[in-house]
């Protein structure tokens, strides 16, 4: 018998939608390890900045942030009364970052061909007391993929929650300084030295985009907030090159933050500025000790969110 190879990433399971007249279809594969996105396509082309299969997701590709996105200074906060300790898995910077879930094993619920629901059984280790039940579903669509999201409080204590996604949408260029951005924010989170949250304050030169504007040098690792919704509730952050257009939208009602990365900081290894990350959040950075937009979740609560990623224009094959 032959030696069975697995993936860094664990399983992998492909969901596809067929053109019709609102795309040209897609195809994305999802993956065992950390529940999240390996590769999107539409029309055959990547619309996100995606991994190869025989390696593990880097700079947060694709992954799933919960029971908090960003970072938590120090890896502590006290909650219900109890202090706790989070592992430093940011340790150039001291932090705590982007949760618990985005290396776990998660585990297969159902799969069709447009669509797959993955689960995860989040319980007490260290620096986290409470039990989650969480379920995300991927659904393909003809333009792009629609992510629905419900976390369970199962256990008997409280717990403290806030969610983020980490895509980097693509449009095929090969810096992302080729790409106009479009992002529909008044408000732009202030950091310290640990890009830790200090205030906010008003958007302004080379950090409104409400306009679209090219980035070309601009450096980016920002978060936003006061977000403009469309009329269906939903906002929207796009990149465009030529007459290609990749766009992440969310839920205004679950998501009223979002940080933005050109990915210079990625190490030297991956080839930075090659992606744009826009990932819907929840809460801001750090939201465990401020309670900032923080959900607290009691024995039996739920929260769901959605979001997606839509791409338009020409897309050969």
């Amino acid at each position: 018998m032959g030696q069975v190879t697995i993936p860094p990433s664990g399983e992998q399971w492909s969901i596809s939608a067929p053109a019709d007249d609102r795309g040209p279809g897609a195809v994305a594969i999802i993956t065992q390890v950390g529940g999240g996105i390996r590769v999107l396509k539409v029309g055959g082309e990547p619309v996100l900045h995606g991994y190869p299969l025989q390696s593990k997701a880097d700079g947060g590709r694709g992954q799933l942030l919960m029971p908090w996105p960003n970072r938590i200074r120090d890896g502590k906060y006290s909650f219900d009364g109890v202090s706790q300790q989070l592992a430093l898995s940011e340790p150039g910077r001291g932090n705590a970052s982007h949760g618990l879930v985005r290396w776990a094993l998660w585990s297969l619920e159902d799969l069709a061909d447009t669509s797959v629901t993955l689960s995860y059984l989040l319980l007490p280790q260290q620096g986290w007391d409470a039990c989650l039940r969480i379920k995300v579903r991927y659904t393909a669509t003809s333009s792009g993929l629609e992510v629905a999201t419900k976390v369970t409080n199962v256990g008997t204590a409280k717990a403290p929650f806030a969610y983020g996604a980490h895509p980097y949408l693509t449009t095929g260029e090969t810096t992302v300084d080729e790409v106009t951005l479009t992002i529909p924010a008044g408000r732009k989170i202030d950091v310290d030295d640990r890009l830790i949250p200090v205030g906010s304050s008003p958007v302004g030169p080379g950090t409104d985009f409400r306009a679209g504007v090219p980035i070309g040098s601009t450096s980016l690792d920002t978060a936003f907030t006061d977000l403009s919704p469309g009329d269906d509730g939903r906002w929207r952050v796009s990149i465009e090159r030529g007459d290609r257009r990749t766009t992440i939208w969310a839920d205004a009602g679950a998501f009223s933050y979002l940080q933005v990365f050109t990915g210079d900081s990625l190490p030297p290894e991956r080839k930075r500025r090659s992606g744009v990350a826009v990932e819907p959040m929840s809460a801001p950075a750090n939201a465990f000790v401020s309670g900032e937009a923080l959900t607290i979740l009691r024995p039996g609560d739920v929260w769901s969110g959605t979001w997606g990623i839509t791409a338009s224009g020409r897309m050969p094959a």
